[in-house]
């Protein structure tokens, strides 16, 4: 349940924000909230999807995650760092309200620096999205889930973690598209994220229409998982990408899946050369056996052979 902080945070920003803030499951404290850069004109738009823990906000911050099909690489790091800047400058304090207007104020902004007129990138994605709308599911919030019950593992490591050696794997590419995996060891979220980061600095993959990525890390203490998936504009990729690692049960691995989009439509096409690639670095790196076991692996268990770090 909320605590009396969080209650009156919640009735306040649905009296504000109206049918624009959604409930998805009152019991394990899951909202989202629709921002548009404009409400009576929109251009661009988020969904920022929220859990709160039990000592939020007096001990902890919101578990977060951005959906919007047009943010991707250094423009959601840039956003994801402005919130979490606004947590610490407010600790303690309610934070919503302070994150739903910066991402709004982050929507104009970008909005009128391309002159008002939609990005070519934003178009494509969009009509994408539009033709393969019934083959995509809602987002698996399971996952949300688990991060929160997991959230103090993000803040208990030392800031001197090693970077894991990231792995690169063989290109697949049609119709113009080309799709690439990125794999690596990794034993705690910070090493995701030190992961993550190193990849963004090279300017190709950054500029990727999408880098869609899924980790699972086991958790000795509690025997269970730690894991998380981002589609980064690809609705329910990371979702598929997360659902891989599962059924291989595979374990302390991120994999990372860019793609290009070269002006031609897949459709559902895209998720197989996402989840193919992301298994073809799986057996090169020995996470499964071989190529025909991954593709037959569902409901098998598979132990990881995961590499040592560099």
């Amino acid at each position: 349940m909320l605590n009396e902080d969080s209650i009156e945070e919640v009735e306040a920003l649905s009296s504000i924000y109206g049918d624009e803030w959604c409930v998805i499951d009152e019991a394990a404290r899951i909202f989202c909230i629709k921002i548009t850069d404009d409400i009576d004109y929109p251009k661009l738009k988020a969904c920022l999807q929220i859990i709160l823990p039990h000592d939020y906000p007096s001990a902890a911050p919101p578990v977060y995650q951005i959906n919007a099909a047009w943010l991707r690489g250094p423009d959601r790091k840039t956003l994801s760092n402005s919130l979490e800047e606004l947590y610490v400058e407010n600790t303690g304090e309610s934070i919503l309200y302070l994150w739903v207007e910066k991402v709004r104020e982050f929507l104009l902004e970008k909005s009128q620096s391309t002159d008002t007129v939609e990005q070519p990138e934003v178009r494509k994605m969009a009509t994408e999205e539009e033709e393969v709308a019934d083959d995509v599911e809602m987002p698996d919030y399971r996952n949300l889930k688990l991060n929160k019950e997991n959230v103090h593992l993000f803040e208990n490591h030392s800031s001197d973690e090693e970077l894991p050696h990231i792995k690169l794997g063989e290109t697949i590419t049609e119709r113009r598209s080309t799709f690439q995996p990125h794999l690596a060891p990794v034993v705690t979220p910070r090493q995701v994220r030190m992961v993550l980061d190193k990849l963004f600095e090279n300017k190709k993959i950054a500029s990727a229409t999408h880098n869609i990525y899924a980790y699972r890390i086991y958790c000795e203490e509690k025997q269970s998982f730690l894991q998380d998936c981002e589609d980064d504009g690809e609705t329910a990729a990371g979702g598929r990408l997360l659902h891989l690692l599962q059924i291989l049960d595979v374990r302390n691995v991120l994999v990372v899946v860019s793609r290009w989009y070269g002006g031609i439509l897949l459709g559902p096409d895209r998720f197989k050369h996402i989840n193919n690639s992301a298994r073809n670095i799986l057996v090169q790196e020995g996470y499964t056996s071989s190529a025909d076991e991954a593709s037959k692996a569902g409901g098998k268990n598979k132990k990881s052979k995961s590499k040592k770090t560099k």
